[in-house]
């Protein structure tokens, strides 16, 4: 199994000065953008299925344990603020539960019978999506919930770092993310790891955009919590209207900092003006 093998170039890791390790791993990690880029289709097909689960009402369930698990749990935190989504719409289950998410729980992911338990507990629905990964591709519990996602009737991606695994038997989309061995060998948190972040930020990033959270390139749902999204708001507002900064700070102020409602509403303006103009003329 290519994840588990020893890479050559790392035998005498030991004895390597830190910088020597670093470039390294700097070189090896050139195989991560070329394992991503080699299934870009896949992914696109997997960002419309998750953009059509969101446009439906329904949800995108990842399922992952250690590294992957805690990678899923990122990217589903990440599309509230800055998509503006209610939490429920991007979920992470990841073997060990919310204990597993912080730390990590190694003993789990064996447990098969945990992870239709914790599907079971959404519950599922026909029009969620299931994106299950595992850098090996055949940990029980991400495995179990992809036979159980598919066996619901629920459409489902599995996303392994090794080909002709269990993971990939079976689901509806199967994309290999082919790093190969690791520097430290077998530890998947370094090259499939960060393939697989770049998957899921690629899957979900498209899926938004697709589905009207975007305007050109600009994240206008974007929940203002603190100074710097507050600023950012500033900058959406002036960049895609003809206000200035202290105009759209002022109107963002008086409508709660919501983007969306503020370009509305100086869009309706600006076409007044411009009838009324018309008009005149």
């Amino acid at each position: 199994m290519g994840t588990e093998s020893r890479h050559p170039r790392s035998i005498g890791l030991d004895k390597m000065s830190a910088v020597e390790i670093v470039r390294l791993m700097n070189e090896e990690d050139l195989a991560v953008n070329r394992a991503v880029a080699a299934v870009s289709e896949l992914v696109g097909l997997a960002a419309v299925k998750a953009a059509g689960a969101y446009q439906s009402g329904g949800r995108v369930v990842y399922v992952g344990a250690g590294t992957s698990g805690r990678i899923a749990t990122m990217d589903a935190a990440e599309m509230v603020p800055t998509f503006g989504l209610d939490p429920g719409r991007f979920v992470a289950v990841v073997a060990g539960g919310e204990v597993a998410k912080g730390r990590a729980v190694e003993d789990v992911e064996d447990d098969e019978h945990e992870a239709i338990e914790a599907l079971n507990a959404l519950p599922l629905q026909r029009n969620d999506v299931v994106i299950a990964l595992a850098a090996s591709g055949r940990t029980p519990f991400v495995v179990a919930a992809a036979r159980h996602a598919v066996q619901k009737g629920v459409w489902t991606c599995g996303i392994a770092n090794n080909m002709r695994v269990p993971l990939l038997e079976g689901v509806d989309l199967a994309i290999v993310l082919d790093t190969g061995p690791e520097v430290l060998t077998g530890s998947t948190r370094l090259k499939a790891g960060t393939a697989q972040k770049l998957v899921l930020n690629q899957i979900s990033t498209a899926a938004m955009v697709l589905s009207g959270k975007v305007v050109e390139n600009l994240m206008v749902d974007v929940r203002a919590n603190n100074g710097k999204l507050r600023e950012r708001c500033v900058r959406i507002v002036r960049d895609l209207t003809t206000l200035h900064e202290d105009e759209a700070e002022r109107l963002l102020i008086a409508h709660g900092w919501n983007v969306r409602h503020v370009l509305s509403i100086v869009r309706a303006s600006e076409a007044l003006t411009a009838q009324s103009r018309s008009a005149g003329s």
